[in-house]
């Protein structure tokens, strides 16, 4: 199945510990706050060290999966706990560690009630969020899938503001209506490969072994993609599944906001590369202009509805569903270049819009207001602050020199190579998205220091640029040298292409044959009615 170079699980150790964290806090006084705070940043770091011990031991020259643990575990339903990790993989597990532990640190002052349960409910989510990169059995992944949905709903509904409650449910409801899609995509998938004529005759969760199948475009491939995308594009947001998106940014605390942009939605965008395109290769073929098109609506609708918000927390959330729209354009350019791009942009925004949410929560635990007209000038109070800021939003925007323009170039090269239509259309997201961002700083940052609310502001204190200078590093290291970064995923994409490659010269091939087959058609019939016109004249 795979390969594990150190020889003991590290995968589920990895997985795991913010759980045991979760439960070591549980039994600390809720009193004793101080201490519940350092256990959970000191279960988050150890959770992050692990993590990345994966990099050394990663061979970044195969497709293979890697670190792979494999035990039987539900045998008469063909369940095991199975889990690996690929450079797709590996780039999302370390990205969640590293968010993981920069939310946390930055709730020391913003959260101030049920301190314990709020810890708790984050090491809760991590575990979920890190099982679902590493499963590799679609049981444990569907559990892990639905785990992430019960702290994300407590950490808006409780520790949220504004109408937390509403978009706490809303939240709920979107991705369970989508999961429950998906889990009868999983079952569909899981009866056929029993069919031997499609896979191996057996009853498996396996994913590996269910890549393998052999599914005709019509009736299986079509409708259990089509299952699949409710249950992925309501995650991502996809436009139109993107309602629930704005609402529970907007009432999110900071840390929770952090965590939904910089790694649950990339759980929908996972989900597409990981389980669409490899497994229903001839329906992703197939099903392209429309993803392509979805996705540039919500690319430029995204753009155009942020420039419009008076919210900075709404302007960033609508510029989240803006630049997963970029995200899925890469992933269904369908070639080497777009689903790179799509799988680092991926890793971009998690940093870039993680950074800003962080950015917005500073500024409101400061004056507790989101509104851009209550602010201006700040430039000249909060210096540190604004250089900051300034720095994420160039990132943000796709600056050359910062990592937005390295995803957002090789989307674009892909895009441009499916259909130059896509990439035209989508330039006009990337110029939006420069307006929103540069009047949104331009409002706060200059202009006359006229609110008396903000002349005595303070600047950015040491813990809050110690939790911001690692994505900033983040920002120029894959701006000026993403070679690393997409080294590692090369060898995964480029399996997945070949796939799809294959895909597409069957659905042509077929296609030709159709035609040939209607063209012989068309001359036999032909030549009986020439038959037929000939006997009567003859008569």
């Amino acid at each position: 199945m795979g390969t594990n170079v150190y020889g003991f699980p590290l995968l589920s150790l990895l997985a795991y510990l913010p759980l045991v964290g979760a439960i070591f806090i549980l039994f600390i006084k809720k009193e004793d706050e101080k201490k519940i705070m350092q256990t959970a940043f000191g279960v988050s770091i150890v959770t992050l060290l692990v993590s990345l011990l994966l990099i050394p031991g990663f061979d970044s020259t195969t497709a293979d999966m890697q670190f792979t643990e494999q035990a039987s575990w539900i045998p008469s339903l063909g369940v095991e706990y199975a889990v690996g990790i690929d450079g797709i993989s590996l780039l999302l597990i370390v990205m969640t560690t590293i968010i993981t532990s920069i939310a946390i640190v930055s709730s020391y002052t913003a959260i101030n009630m049920r301190i314990k349960e709020y810890y708790v409910s984050i090491l809760f989510l991590e575990t979920g969020m890190l099982g679902v990169f590493m499963s590799l059995d679609f049981f444990l992944f569907y559990i892990f899938w639905e785990i992430m949905l019960v702290p994300m709903y407590f950490m808006i509904g409780i520790w949220g503001g504004g109408r937390r409650l509403y978009s706490a449910i809303k939240f709920f409801l979107y991705t369970l209506f989508g999961s429950l899609f998906m889990l009868l995509g999983i079952l569909a998938i899981y009866f056929l490969n029993a069919d031997p004529t499609y896979g191996t005759g057996q009853y498996t969760f396996n994913i590996i072994e269910l890549q393998k199948l052999n599914l005709p475009l019509h009736p299986f491939q079509f409708w259990i993609f089509l299952a699949f995308f409710l249950g992925f594009a309501i995650k991502v947001p996809m436009f139109p599944f993107h309602t629930w998106l704005p609402d529970a940014h907007t009432d999110a605390p900071t840390a929770g906001s952090v965590i939904l942009a910089g790694v649950l939605l990339k759980m929908g965008t996972y989900g597409f590369v990981r389980f669409c395109l490899p497994m229903f290769p001839e329906a992703s073929v197939y099903f392209m202009p429309y993803m392509a098109w979805l996705a540039l609506i919500g690319i430029v609708y995204g753009a155009l509805v942020a420039l419009a918000q008076k919210d900075i927390k709404r302007l960033v959330a609508y510029s989240s569903v803006s630049h997963l729209g970029f995200v899925m354009l890469g992933i269904f350019a369908l070639n080497t270049h777009g689903i790179t791009g799509g799988i680092l942009q991926m890793v971009n925004h998690g940093v870039s819009t993680g950074a800003l949410f962080l950015i917005v929560g500073m500024i409101y635990e400061r004056r507790h207001t989101r509104l851009i007209a209550d602010f201006g000038g700040l430039s000249s109070r909060m210096p540190i602050y604004s250089a900051f800021f300034a720095v994420t939003m160039f990132s943000s925007m796709g600056l050359p020199g910062l990592n937005g323009f390295v995803g957002e170039f090789l989307i674009l090269v892909g895009a441009f190579e499916a259909n130059k239509i896509y990439a035209g259309i989508a330039v006009i997201g990337v110029i939006l998205g420069a307006a929103y961002m540069l009047w949104l700083f331009q409002r706060m940052m200059f202009g006359p220091l006229d609110k008396p609310e903000n002349q005595k502001i303070t600047d950015m204190n040491r813990r809050e640029i110690a939790y911001m200078t690692p994505l900033v590093v983040f920002m120029f290291w894959i701006g000026l040298f993403p070679k690393p970064f997409i080294q590692v995923i090369e060898p995964a994409v480029e399996k997945i292409v070949q796939r799809l490659n294959s895909a597409g010269a069957l659905a042509k091939q077929s296609s030709t044959k159709k035609t040939a087959k209607i063209q012989e058609e068309t001359e036999e019939t032909l030549i009986a009615i020439n038959l037929e016109t000939s006997k009567r004249v003859t008569d």
